[in-house]
């Protein structure tokens, strides 16, 4: 888990924009707001410091992970909407014509997205994935333009032409392409796109995508076990207990998340959302010793700039849109209703 202010988008995670439509009544907005910074706050920092849980089940292969992951999901979430009674939703949704096709596309784009990020914590390849969260945003932005005939201002064209500036110097300055990065961006901007577009409810959307995986990860751990190459209860119920915990992992940040996106702006989500590919860079770095390079420093501090010019943009844009919103609220106020006089 996650981009443009109209889809923000989390990192291993789910698309954003989608939960952030309600609003906090006027009277509640002080303590909404503080709730909604907390698990917003919670939920990037879990996103964060994922890798430290992806670090403790590398024993296992990223293909038994990644079944684990999708099986204890499904557990998980499918117990959660059956307590807040929308279990029944799942059928529904899928009834409606042409759903299934994007369910099938979505799920496919999210579990390569997991896997790599996966098999990238395993093989000491996270400051890649740091890099593919940071690019995400700006992935997304140059998608919108492509398929949803979105403009951009020179700010945000600033932002795009530094991150692919920043990527072109790493391919062909120091012959290094950074596949894992731009799987991950690519994989989760065009997952992020297909879930604008058909919006779809998060937590439903998440339970059909992973339920669809269900049926492939039962049989993959089922021929593991039997051949003897499974970790789950076989190798002691440390292991076992990480790997159920992967469902805790998926499930508990989108559900803060969500609490978070329904009481804040945004433009507030799309800032908080570098917190979690932030964290990555730090452990990646400071804890697990992975070599940066000049040109790798090159095209980070590339996308921290375009980034920046981003943020500042969408910002501004904000307090215009704030400005322009109580302007026009103060100008109905001053005007006499019909009639009158």
């Amino acid at each position: 888990m996650t981009s443009p202010p109209q889809q923000t988008a989390s990192p291993d995670g789910a698309s954003l924009g989608v939960a952030a439509q309600s609003a906090v009544p006027p009277a509640d907005a002080g303590a909404g707001k503080a709730f909604g910074l907390a698990c917003s706050l919670a939920a990037f920092l879990i996103w964060g410091f994922a890798p430290i849980y992806f670090k403790a089940v590398s024993v296992a292969t990223p293909l038994e992970v990644l079944s684990h992951r999708v099986v204890w999901t499904v557990v998980l979430l499918g117990g959660l909407l059956l307590a807040l009674g929308r279990l029944s939703g799942v059928a529904a949704e899928l009834r409606r014509p042409g759903r299934l096709k994007i369910y099938i596309a979505c799920t496919i784009l999210i579990s390569a997205n997991w896997l790599t990020f996966i098999w990238a914590v395993s093989n000491d390849h996270l400051l890649q994935a740091s890099l593919g969260y940071y690019i995400n945003p700006l992935v997304t932005i140059g998608l919108g333009v492509v398929f949803l005939s979105e403009r951009l201002n020179r700010w945000q064209i600033a932002a795009v032409v530094l991150a692919a500036a920043g990527v072109a110097v790493l391919v062909v300055g120091y012959g290094e392409v950074p596949w894992v990065s731009l799987v991950l961006a690519f994989s989760f901007g065009f997952y992020s796109l297909l879930r604008k577009r058909a919006a779809v409810d998060p937590q439903i959307g998440l339970q059909i995508e992973t339920m669809l995986l269900l049926l492939p990860a039962l049989a993959y751990l089922a021929v593991l076990t039997g051949s003897g190459e499974g970790l789950f209860i076989a190798d002691g119920w440390r292991i076992s207990l990480l790997l159920v915990a992967s469902g805790i992992v998926t499930a508990a940040p989108l559900i803060l998340f969500m609490h978070g996106a329904n009481r804040l702006t945004l433009t507030t989500m799309g800032v908080m959302q570098y917190i979690a590919p932030s964290v990555h860079f730090v452990l990646a770095v400071a804890v697990y010793a992975e070599p940066l390079g000049t040109g790798q420093l090159i095209t980070f501090v590339a996308i921290w700039a375009g980034l920046a010019c981003y943020t500042a943009d969408a910002m501004v844009r904000r307090r215009r849109a704030v400005r322009r919103s109580r302007t026009a609220a103060a100008a109905a106020a001053a005007t006499p209703p019909a009639g009158a006089g």
